[in-house]
């Protein structure tokens, strides 16, 4: 039973190894015809850096929400484009922001406006 055991180990090895020097030359061939060969894989999963004992960094002027508040104080009726282009940021985000403020009742929403609550 050994000497089975022993002998199929021997093929997938083999076979293995075969893979192994058919890719590097799939790659080379890929090389020189200027494609990109695959990079190996990077990170493993679960090995995310944590950042435990690491303080946050302020956004400078305040959070999103802050500054979007900040934005519709100061121009009532103001659109979620309009606070997007003053904060430079993109509009879906500003969407986001804005229903949790609406729910936090920060501000109040008329048709397409904000407005200060």
């Amino acid at each position: 039973m050994a000497e089975k055991t022993d002998a199929l180990k021997r093929l997938v090895e083999e076979r293995l190894a075969e893979l192994d020097n058919e890719r590097k030359e799939l790659e080379e061939a890929l090389r020189k015809l200027g494609g990109k060969a695959r990079r190996g894989p990077g990170r493993p999963r679960k090995a995310a850096s944590t950042s435990r004992g690491k303080t946050r960094r302020r956004r400078k002027g305040g959070t999103r929400s802050e500054q979007a508040v900040k934005a519709v104080e100061a121009k009532p009726g103001i659109s979620a484009g309009e606070i997007a282009k003053e904060l430079k940021i993109q509009p879906n985000y500003v969407y986001r922001v804005m229903a949790d403020l609406v729910k936090e009742k920060s501000v109040k929403k008329k048709g397409r406006g904000y407005y200060p609550a």
